[in-house]
Parts: C-alpha cells; structure tokens; sequence
C-alpha cells in the first residue's frame, strides 16, 4: 500500500511531501488532504503546459484504489478477528467431553480403564498390546474381529502379572490376524478427555488429558 500512496504523491508533483509524510504515516492521508494536494498542484502547474484531465482521473482512481485497499484489509483483520473468537467458543464446548482420535499412545488415569477401537480389514484376530515409557510390553490381549469394521477394545490398566499400572501414558500397536494366518497392522484410535482448548495459527487445538495436544480436524468422534 505505501508504494502506491507514493505514486499517488510523484504523479502529483510533491515528491518532498511524500517523504514527509511517509515520515509520520503515509497510510494516513485521507481525502481531504488528497484534495488539498491537487488543489496545490493546480496552483502550481504550468499554464503553457497543463496537465490533462486523463491525468487527474488516473490519480483519483489510484487515490480510490489506496482506500479500497485499506478499507478492506481492514475488513479481513475484522473478520478473522471474529473467526478466531468464535472457533474459541466453539471449542470451550468440549472441555470435558471425550473425544476419539488417532494415537499411538493411550492415557491410563489413577482408577479405571481406558479404551479405543481399531478398524478390522476382515474377521479375524485383533492383538492389542502395551508397552511402558520405556518400550517393553506390560501387557497383550486378543480381541474377536466378527466382521470387518469398527472393532473396540479396552485395557483395565493391568499387566500381565494382574497387578494395577501406575497411571501416565502407555504405547500401544494392534495387529490383525485372519483365519488363514496373514497379519496387518493396525493404527489404533483411543479415548481421552478433553483439558482445554487453544487457538493456533492453523486452527483449534485441543489438551488431550494424558496425551498432549491434537488438532481439531484429528477428532474422530465426540463422546
């Protein structure tokens, strides 16, 4: 926008003012003050050599063409201003509630358990198992795969042993087996509850307890 004030200032003859006023907010000439320049650009031409109406209009129109462009950049910091407030409030909805969504990880509170679903290619077998922070597995069991699709699955926070996990953040994979014995593996989509949410550059974010943070757009279902 500045470059284009500045011609507005060269075609008028004043390139000292346009300095000047570039100096305190060149964004800030208005109206007014564009009709004050051309009156003084009149006073001060040539009369053996005036300036043609053509060039008058081309200055009007890029005068109209810097506040067009100014009025609606305003306009857009106004409308993204009001996006980014009400995702805001769209998003204070679900603190709370929970979610499912990808993960490879799943969060085991102080008492319960905590589960998730995987999505099965055929009937088979669907071997769930968790590993500590560490890596090395606390506990495997089999889910019955009766059709393709949705297959859930659910975890009491034991190991293998039957003794309670302390709660925290646990890895877990899946692997599919058919009849035939092929394996697959599976991604895995669990449950967690939603802390807060905060707004980013590229959207909603939402504080998984015991998770972290996740986009919005990875929310596959809100419980």
């Amino acid at each position: 926008m500045s470059t284009i004030a500045n011609d507005v200032y060269s075609s008028l003859g004043l390139a000292g003012t346009a300095q000047s006023a570039s100096g305190n907010n060149a964004e800030s000439l208005g109206q007014a003050d564009f009709l004050r320049l051309m009156t003084e650009q009149l006073k001060h031409q040539d009369p053996l050599n005036p300036m043609e109406n053509s060039a008058f209009l081309g200055q009007l129109a890029q005068f109209s063409t810097v506040q067009g462009i100014q009025s609606l950049n305003a306009s857009v910091e106004g409308f993204a201003g009001a996006m980014a407030s009400d995702q805001l409030l769209r998003g204070a909805t679900m603190v709370g509630r929970e979610v499912l969504l990808p993960s490879s990880r799943v969060a085991l509170p102080a008492e319960g358990s905590t589960s998730g679903i995987v999505a099965a290619p055929a009937p088979g077998l669907v071997t769930i198992e968790v590993t500590d922070a560490n890596g090395q597995p606390v506990r495997q069991f089999t889910v019955a795969a009766n059709a393709a699709g949705e297959v859930p699955f659910a975890w009491d926070g034991t190991d293998a042993a039957g003794q309670r996990l302390p709660e925290g953040a646990y890895g877990i994979t899946a692997k599919h087996v058919t009849e035939a014995g092929a394996t697959t593996s599976l991604s895995t989509y669990v449950r967690g509850k939603v802390e807060s949410v905060s707004v980013g550059t590229d959207g909603l974010y939402l504080d998984i307890e015991g998770l972290g943070t996740a986009p919005l757009g990875h929310v596959l279902r809100v419980g």
